[in-house]
């Protein structure tokens, strides 16, 4: 086993940009997938419930956290989502270190960490380069409507909470366009992943 660090991909994009479509694509290229919105929902029905009811009563039913009731007690509260977070992210970075390690025991080249709000959180000090999936304001948005429950209100709090996308592409060393067929994206995949193969590691 030679040990050697796998390369940190990070992958980003604002709501309905299609993300997750390119998170499938370098999975499906064998690259190892970080998933940070699955390893919170798998908390909330695991390891940060019993927390998360200590801090906010009544969020919780059947060992699992009720996400409407949370989300209707944060939303327009900094301090009570500071708390959340405090409880919330330890737990992510805890899992992220776990994913790192087994990647560095199966001599994984590559890796892709899919952090939503990477930007946001100042995560990308943690990435070896930065892929931001990017598509048209008007395919963004018409994606955004297709989600159930999705309203005026609801999306123009999601965007505001997100860096705007040309600031995200400024900052990305590689932006996936994502407004054309699958086909395309997924070419767009395979280049990244021969661009890295020699570039210089930042961490």
């Amino acid at each position: 086993m030679s040990g050697q660090k796998p390369f940190v991909l990070c992958l980003t994009g604002s709501l309905g940009m299609g993300k997750s479509t390119a998170a499938k694509f370098f999975a499906e290229a064998g690259v190892p997938v970080h998933d940070s919105d699955a390893i919170v929902h798998a908390l909330y029905e695991g390891e940060a419930v019993a927390a998360i009811e200590a801090a906010f009563p009544g969020t919780t039913s059947g060992g699992k956290v009720d996400r409407g009731k949370l989300a209707a007690m944060v939303v327009n509260d900094k301090a009570a989502l500071a708390r959340l977070e405090a409880i919330v992210h330890p737990l992510v970075g805890k899992a992220r270190d776990r994913f790192l390690a087994e990647a560095e025991a199966r001599d994984a080249p590559v890796v892709v960490l899919d952090i939503p709000l990477l930007f946001e959180t100042g995560n990308e000090c943690n990435c070896d380069a930065v892929v931001v999936v990017s598509a048209p304001a008007e395919v963004q948005r018409a994606r955004a409507f297709e989600r159930p429950g999705m309203t005026e209100d609801k999306f123009a709090a999601l965007v505001a909470k997100q860096l705007p996308d040309a600031e995200k592409r400024r900052r990305a060393d590689f932006v996936v366009d994502s407004s054309r067929s699958f086909d395309h994206a997924r070419a767009q995949v395979r280049d990244i992943l021969r661009a890295v193969a020699t570039m210089p590691r930042r961490r």
